[in-house]
C-alpha cells in the first residue's frame, strides 16, 4: 500500500481549474520530484496534500486514512511536514525554539514535553549545521539560514512525509550538493519519504529523486523515472525547453 495516494484530486478557483484530476502514489522512503512550468499547479497540489486547500473532487489517502478534510493541524501529528518556498518562522523566538515547535507538533507531540522537544531541536540543529546559530533570534537570520531552518523544523516533526517546497531555492552549488547529501542521508536513516517542488535546479531534481511527476497547466503529464521522465519528448517541451543535459550545465 503507498504512503500517499491522490485519487482523481481537482482544486479549482472561483472557475479556474489550478489541478485537474490528478492521481498519484508515493511509498513510504521514496524520493520524488514535483516539476513544471510557473502556473502548472505545483504550489496548489502541495496545498492540497497538507491540508492549506481541500480538493473539490477526488481523495488523498495517507498512510491508509483518508485525509481529504483534514486541516494541516491533524495532518502533521499523521506525519506529514511541510516547508515553505518563503520561510515563516517565528521571528522573535530563537532557532531552538522555533526547531522545537516541529516536535511538538508533529507525529511525537503526544509523546514529548517541552524539554524533550528542545533536546530533538538540538540533534536536528546540529545535524544541519546550525548550531552556531542555536540561542539566535530568526528574524536575524539570512534567507538561506531561514530555509536550513526550516528544514530542520520540519525534521523534527519526525515526519514520515515530508514536503519541501524549493527548499535550496538561493543557495550556491555547493550549498545545495551538500544538502542533498544530507537529507538523503538523513531520510534514509528514518524512511522518510520527501517530495520535492523544484523550479530550474535540476542539481536538485538529479541529485536526490527517484521519480519525477510533471504538471503542465494543471494535469499530470508524466510520472516516471527521473531519466526517462527529464528525457520525455513532453517535458523538454513544456518545461526543459532544451534536453535535461544542457539544463543541468547551466544551473
Amino acid at each position: 500500500m503507498a504512503l500517499l495516494e491522490l485519487k482523481n484530486v481537482t482544486k479549482e478557483f472561483g472557475g479556474l481549474v489550478a489541478v485537474n484530476q490528478v492521481s498519484l502514489e508515493i511509498d513510504s522512503g521514496e524520493f520524488v520530484g514535483i516539476v513544471g512550468p510557473n502556473g502548472s499547479g505545483k504550489t496548489t497540489l502541495f496545498n492540497v496534500i497538507n491540508g492549506v486547500f481541500f480538493p473539490e473532487k477526488g481523495n488523498i489517502i495517507f498512510d491508509g486514512v483518508d485525509i481529504t478534510r483534514l486541516p494541516p493541524f491533524k495532518r502533521a501529528p499523521l506525519g506529514i511536514g511541510r516547508t515553505f518556498q518563503i520561510p515563516r518562522p517565528f521571528s522573535s523566538a530563537t532557532v531552538r525554539e522555533n526547531v522545537a515547535v516541529g516536535a511538538m507538533f508533529g507525529t511525537l507531540s503526544k509523546k514529548v514535553n517541552v524539554d524533550d522537544s528542545l533536546e530533538i531541536a538540538d540533534q536536528i540543529i546540529d545535524r544541519i549545521g546550525l548550531h552556531e546559530y542555536t540561542g539566535k533570534q530568526a528574524g536575524t537570520l539570512t534567507p538561506v539560514e531561514k530555509k536550513l531552518m526550516e528544514i530542520a523544523r520540519a525534521l523534527a516533526m519526525k515526519p514520515k512525509l515530508l514536503l519541501m517546497d524549493e527548499a535550496m531555492a538561493g543557495m550556491h552549488p555547493n550549498d545545495i550538493d551538500q544538502m542533498v547529501d544530507l537529507i538523503k542521508k538523513i531520510a534514509l536513516e528514518e524512511k522518510i519519504a520527501i517530495v520535492s517542488m523544484v523550479e530550474h535546479i535540476m542539481r536538485a531534481v538529479v541529485g536526490m529523486v527517484e521519480k519525477v511527476i510533471v504538471l503542465h497547466q494543471g494535469s499530470k503529464i508524466v510520472d516516471a523515472p527521473t531519466k526517462e521522465a527529464l528525457e520525455d519528448p513532453k517535458v523538454i517541451e513544456v518545461y526543459l525547453g532544451h534536453p535535461p543535459e544542457e539544463t543541468h550545465a547551466v544551473s
